[in-house]
């Protein structure tokens, strides 16, 4: 991967729907090169999905976030990775991360409500073997996401910016 594979990724990140030709124009590089460099990164697992951030309050179906620690006891001869593997298969699951601190794998979970939530926390993540501890924390509101702006305070003028 060279540095006009990462200048593509970064403009990709910022808006997955600009076109070939754009994307060429902006980084000095043809259609063709663009499709060529793109289809590699998607065949190698560097690119693994296109999505867009959805405001899901204002869709009318804001179901309910979780983000929960979890304390595991890591296996000898695979540390957290099988019971990591375990658990991303569940499709509440949205983002799981292995963290530093306290708590050794971070969670992202949505549900419908707080109950299928604690449901799901309580019934299927909590009483895996490997599990030793759980903290739920509900998501009460989302400012940011992916670095998309969701909600804005009246009245809150934007914080300056200078280097």
């Amino acid at each position: 991967m060279d540095a006009k594979d990462r200048e593509i990724l970064r403009v990709l990140e910022s808006d997955s729907r600009i076109g070939h030709e754009d994307l060429g124009t902006m980084l000095n590089l043809s259609k063709a090169e663009i499709i060529k460099r793109i289809s590699a990164m998607e065949k190698t697992g560097v690119i693994r999905k296109y999505t867009a951030v959805i405001d899901w309050k204002k869709a009318g179906d804001d179901g309910v976030t979780a983000v929960v620690e979890v304390k595991v006891s890591p296996e000898s001869e695979f540390g957290y990775d099988r019971i990591a593997d375990r658990v991303a298969r569940f499709p509440e699951v949205k983002s799981l991360r292995l963290v530093t601190g306290s708590y050794d794998l971070q969670l992202i979970v949505c549900g419908r409500t707080m109950q299928e939530v604690s449901e799901f926390v309580s019934g299927q993540i909590a009483s895996l073997e490997s599990i030793r501890e759980t903290v739920t924390h509900i998501v009460m509101k989302t400012y940011k996401e992916y670095g998309c702006e969701l909600q804005r305070s009246e009245g809150v003028e934007r914080l300056p910016y200078s280097f």
